[in-house]
C-alpha cells in the first residue's frame, strides 16, 4: 500500500498534464523595528500557481512572543478580514493587503512592548496549500535608532573632519620647514662669522674702495672735461 502511494506521488512529479498541488511563495521581511506607540506595517506577499480570488486564498497571521514557545492567532482573512474580536491585539490590527495583487500584509497600530517576537504569515491558494512560511521579527524601542541619512551625514562630517585636520597638518609642517630654513641660514652666518670676523670687514673695506674707486674715476673724468674746455677756450 505504501509502494502504491509512492508511485502516485511521483507519478504527479513526472508524468505530463498532471498538476502540482503545491507551490506557493511567501516573502517577508525578516526583521522589523517600530517605535513604541506608533504603526507598523508586516509586509507579506505571495505566489501561487494558480489563479488567486477572494474566495480561494486565505490568510493567517499568528504571533510568537519572545522566549515562548506558545503561539495565537493574530489575523484572519478569508474573503473578508477577519480582525482579533479578543486577545491583546483587539484594535490594534488591520487589512491592508489587497488578494489580487498577491499582498498578504497587516498594519499593527499603537505598537507596545508586549508585541515584540515573531510574526509568521500563513497563505494558501487552493489547490496550492503547501508551501513555506514567513516570519518577521518585530522589536519594539523606545526610540527612534538612527536612519541611513543620519548615519550617512556623520560619515560625511568625520570624513570633513579629517580632511580638515590633514590640511592643518601639512600647513603647519610648510611653515615649521620655511621657518627652519631660515633658522639654518642665520646659524649658519654666525657660524661663519664665529670663524673668520674679518670677512664683515673685508666686506665693507671691499664696498668702501669699490665706492671710492668710482668717485675717483669720476673726479678724473670731472677733470678731463674741463681740460676739453679750456682748449676749446
Amino acid at each position: 500500500m505504501d509502494r502504491i502511494w509512492l508511485l502516485v506521488f511521483l507519478s504527479g512529479l513526472l508524468l505530463p498534464g498532471v498538476q502540482r498541488v503545491w507551490g506557493m511563495e511567501i516573502s517577508t521581511t525578516k526583521e522589523v523595528e517600530a517605535v513604541n506607540g506608533t504603526s507598523v506595517k508586516l509586509t507579506c506577499t505571495f505566489t501561487s500557481t494558480h489563479p488567486v480570488s477572494p474566495q480561494t486564498v486565505i490568510v493567517s497571521w499568528n504571533f510568537q512572543p519572545v522566549n515562548s514557545k506558545h503561539s495565537h492567532r493574530v489575523f484572519y482573512y478569508q474573503e473578508d478580514p477577519h480582525p482579533p474580536p479578543d486577545g491583546i491585539f483587539k484594535g490594534h490590527v488591520v487589512w491592508s493587503g489587497d488578494i489580487m495583487r498577491k499582498d498578504a500584509s497587516i498594519t499593527l497600530h499603537d505598537v507596545q512592548p508586549i508585541f515584540n517576537g515573531t510574526y509568521s504569515c500563513r497563505v494558501t491558494n487552493n489547490p496550492d496549500v503547501h508551501g513555506e512560511i514567513g516570519k518577521t521579527d518585530l522589536r519594539i524601542v523606545n526610540k527612534s535608532s538612527l536612519s541611513e541619512l543620519s548615519i550617512l551625514g556623520a560619515i560625511v562630517g568625520v570624513s570633513c573632519a579629517f580632511v580638515l585636520i590633514l590640511l592643518g597638518i601639512y600647513v603647519a609642517w610648510k611653515l615649521y620647514r620655511k621657518r627652519q630654513r631660515e633658522t639654518d641660514i642665520e646659524m649658519h652666518l654666525d657660524e661663519r662669522f664665529e670663524k673668520d670676523p674679518t670677512v664683515w670687514c673685508s666686506d665693507d673695506e671691499e664696498s668702501k674702495e669699490s665706492s671710492g674707486d668710482g668717485e675717483e674715476e669720476g673726479s678724473i673724468e670731472k677733470e678731463d672735461d674741463d681740460d676739453d674746455e679750456d682748449g676749446d677756450d
